[in-house]
């Protein structure tokens, strides 16, 4: 008899289990793949190719129930391929659906939802190349980006997640025995059950930039959970989710189970199919990571579900001081630039104090600081294979007024100009736009800016920094903020204010979490709220026959509360 789902995945799980539990860092994916997966696997992106070129042009079947027609939402910013038409179902359909498979997928307990979790990673795993692709000609990321951000690493979140969800479950203990006894009465035993009940429908909010390094934590949480999921991708990042979404139904229908645990809502942007479902009565949970305004809308009006928002807000570098000044201007120069016009992960406000800072190399100013930046830039984008690996395409207009509307309100340190990118020289790329600004401009700073837009602000002090720092992430939210420095007194002060604004910190290190891939980005909601806040815990009890032989004495009465 072929080993069912968890006993073919179970070594893997409870390993992962056991390091989570240990603080540690498991990446199974990406060790099988090796460390030099982004460039070495990208030497078997022709097989890829070319199930990737198949897909382009044509209707991208799901089966799924409520399809009223075909939608094209995407296209490519590298001009590759006429876009993927993906079924149109009624949202209200997809819901009902998942609310009828429900039953069946609670029924079969967290080990065989887990094991089934991995097995739809492990397939998706053989398909890296592909869901690179895909992730490279929506979003605009440079390839090697798009293979961090889509293939193993991204796997290995939702391993994580997999198994987080799984240890929660663990945790509850199936079967309940006690006793109780009343004053004056005598002991009587109890059974009970303890059950892990999901919350109902969740709904995934796709991410344009990364679908699924964001995604597949909220996806796969849900569905050890017992939650079916809808999911909703962003209209101009399609593909990798609907990959997945076909993976995911396939094994399921194999494992026996309704494939409608998982489906794929797709629709213009007009149609605002995001909104209806997030407030549609059924749906319980939902996940996005995105913009601070759409999160704080979920919160606002998706009143009757669980929101698992991760908002992207307003990155921010504090400098005090630091013993490695061109390593600091490598590391900033280098995530200014990184998957630039595609993503939300640019360091988008710089605080340095208006007197300068001390270094390695002497005293800078805030103008030093600006010159030397915007030269490594340069530097950095001067050599075109350099300029492939490193810039994402400018997908938007919105992007494109960003960079016009920023320029206006400062000196403009390095200016955002034209790139040729050496294999798609109609791609639009832009090099990072770096505007200084005063303290007082918070009007401006405070906003949330796409694209490769950073501000050089001049504050009074390091107090000032770190209390501009505390106010303005913890009002608008942030993916990380950094700070470097070398006085212990300042490092704690800036975890303080970490702590205070809710934001990972990262101190004196130049690799920004604005790669995808770096050790520094955490899981959305990686605590246990994570995977608790998906179900509820619903426990039974009843008399249980008394055991043969004597009765036991009856307590004295004594004042004290006997019953437990």
């Amino acid at each position: 008899m072929r080993p069912g789902p968890y006993e073919r995945h179970g070594e893997l799980l409870q390993s992962v289990v056991r390091a989570i539990a240990a603080g540690e860092c498991r990446r199974p994916f990406t060790e099988a793949t090796g460390q030099d997966a982004a460039d070495a696997g990208m030497r078997s992106t022709r097989t890829a190719g070319k199930v990737f070129r198949s897909l382009l042009g044509r209707p991208f079947d799901l089966g799924q129930p409520g399809k009223v027609g075909l939608v094209r939402t995407e296209s490519s910013p590298y001009g590759v391929g006429p876009a993927v038409a993906y079924p149109r179902c009624d949202p209200a359909a997809l819901v009902a659906a998942a609310e009828r498979s429900a039953a069946g997928w609670r029924a079969a307990g967290p080990y065989e939802r887990a094991g089934l979790a991995v097995e739809i990673l492990r397939r998706l795993n053989t398909r890296s190349h592909e869901l690179a692709l895909a992730a490279h000609h929506t979003t605009g990321q440079s390839l090697q980006a798009a293979f961090r951000a889509a293939g193993p690493p991204a796997q290995d979140r939702a391993l994580e997640a997999v198994a987080q969800a799984l240890a929660e479950s663990e945790r509850l203990p199936a079967d309940l025995h006690w006793e109780s006894a009343g004053r004056g009465r005598r002991p009587r035993p109890l059974r009970g059950t303890c059950v892990l009940v999901p919350r109902g429908v969740s709904l995934l909010v796709g991410c344009p930039d990364f679908p699924l390094w964001n995604g597949y934590p909220g996806l796969f949480a849900s569905l050890v959970t017992g939650n079916p999921v809808v999911v909703a991708p962003h209209p101009r990042s399609v593909l990798p989710l609907a990959i997945t979404v076909r993976v995911a139904r396939q094994v399921l229908a194999e494992a026996g189970h309704s494939p409608d645990l998982v489906t794929l809502a797709v629709a213009e942007p007009e149609r605002r199919v995001h909104r209806r479902l997030a407030t549609h009565p059924a749906v319980r949970i939902v996940d996005f990571t995105g913009s601070a305004r759409f999160a704080d809308w979920l919160e606002q009006h998706a009143r009757q579900a669980v929101v698992f928002a991760n908002r992207t807000g307003l990155n921010t570098v504090v400098v005090d001081s630091t013993d490695d000044y061109r390593g600091l201007v490598r590391g900033l120069a280098l995530s200014s630039c990184l998957c630039n016009g595609s993503v939300r992960t640019t360091p988008q406000n710089i605080l340095v104090p208006e007197q300068g800072f001390g270094t390695d190399e002497g005293h800078r100013t805030l103008r030093d600081l600006g010159a030397d930046l915007g030269d490594a830039v340069d530097r950095l984008l001067g050599h075109p294979a350099r300029v492939a690996r490193v810039l994402g395409t400018v997908a938007t207009d919105e992007v494109r007024g960003a960079l016009t509307e920023a320029a206006r309100y400062g000196p403009v340190l390095h200016a955002s100009g034209p790139v040729i990118h050496p294999d798609h020289p109609d791609a639009d790329l832009r090099s990072p736009l770096l505007v200084r600004l005063r303290a007082s401009d918070e009007r401006v700073f405070t906003r949330e800016w796409p694209g490769p837009v950073t501000f050089l602000v001049g504050t009074d002090s390091i107090s000032h920094s770190l209390a501009l720092l505390r106010r303005t992430v913890a009002r608008h939210g942030a993916l990380y903020a950094s700070v470097h420095s070398t006085d212990p007194l300042v490092l704690a002060a800036a975890g303080t204010a970490a702590l205070d604004a809710g934001v990972h910190l990262v101190e004196n290190l130049d690799d920004l979490p604005a790669d995808p891939s770096s050790a520094l980005a955490e899981p959305p909601g990686a605590g246990a709220h994570f995977v608790t806040g998906r179900f509820r815990v619903v426990r039974s009890r009843r008399h249980a026959p008394p055991a043969a032989g004597p009765a036991p004495a009856r307590p004295e009465v004594t004042g004290e509360l006997v019953d437990v």
